[in-house]
């Protein structure tokens, strides 16, 4: 059984279409890497598949059944998160905060909480963060924390937005090979977004590239490709590969680099991006 089915989905943000007739399917334990650039509509592909947003046409399955709000099977990292105002929270505590539905800072749960906690601690390899308070975490140390969240009730899709966004490379590594122990261990599908592929090559099995209000799915081979890129973007693309990394050019600006650190121009401005900064 396919973990995702898109049907002929149209997805609307704000009066545009961030996705139009597109019909794809993910496969039960695959990686996929979700990349395009600002705009492109990665976070509203997510929060469609949680059932947040509503399909303008098509139809969205998830395991089989309809995309629908509160599904167990999906666990979610979103993009704007925060890890509550107060930092003296524990990690544990923090954890416990989704358990039940409670909000971070609430009163810990009961016996069988306090296991899934325990449980979804050790999975991460954050046992040792249980009793520190969360100003004393790194930000690596606190995507542990939040990608323990995401797990609580044994979810079979994990859906992480951007979860390297503000980390430096050596702990970007840690959470990717996180998520590559975690599929391998639970069986787990999971959908990774980012704003850059290089991060993601040797964990990912396939890619998905969203612009233009168009995507494609497939192996990096197949979709990093001048023509690919160059018609999702909107503009002549070239893809330079250099010693195992990939780089995507355009009129000698990297695209999936430069682009999202000035979010007022280059993919950006091309896409007429609306403030979906999937």
């Amino acid at each position: 059984m396919n973990a995702i089915e898109f049907r002929q989905v149209t997805l609307r943000l704000g009066g545009r279409d961030v996705l139009g007739d597109a019909s794809l399917a993910v496969a039960a334990g695959e990686i996929i890497g979700v990349l395009g650039p600002n705009g492109a509509g990665k976070t509203t592909l997510m929060r469609a598949i949680l059932g947040l947003v509503p399909a303008a046409r098509g139809e969205i399955r998830v395991f089989g059944r309809p995309a629908a709000r509160g599904n167990p099977a999906v666990g979610y990292m979103p993009q704007t998160r925060s890890t509550g105002a107060n930092l003296r929270l524990r990690g544990r505590d923090f954890v416990a905060g989704v358990v039940n539905g409670h909000r971070p800072g609430l009163p810990f749960p009961g016996k069988a909480g306090r296991a899934e906690v325990d449980r979804v601690l050790d999975l991460v390899g954050a046992a040792a963060l249980a009793g520190r308070p969360l100003a004393e975490t790194s930000g690596g140390e606190r995507q542990r924390l939040l990608l323990a969240q995401a797990l609580v009730g044994r979810p079979r899709l994990l859906l992480l937005d951007e979860p390297l966004a503000n980390l430096d490379p050596r702990f970007q590594g840690d959470v990717v090979a996180l998520a590559a122990a975690l599929r391998a261990e639970l069986g787990i599908t999971i959908l990774f977004s980012a704003h850059e592929l290089n991060p993601l090559l040797g964990a990912i099995d396939r890619v998905l590239y969203l612009g233009n209000g168009q995507a494609a799915l497939g192996t990096v081979d197949e979709v990093i490709t001048g023509p690919v890129l160059s018609r999702l973007y909107g503009a002549e693309i070239e893809v330079v590969r250099v010693r195992g990394r990939i780089f995507v050019m355009s009129g000698g600006q990297d695209m999936e680099r430069d682009a999202h650190r000035h979010d007022h121009g280059g993919a950006h401005a091309l896409l007429g991006a609306s403030h979906d900064h999937a």
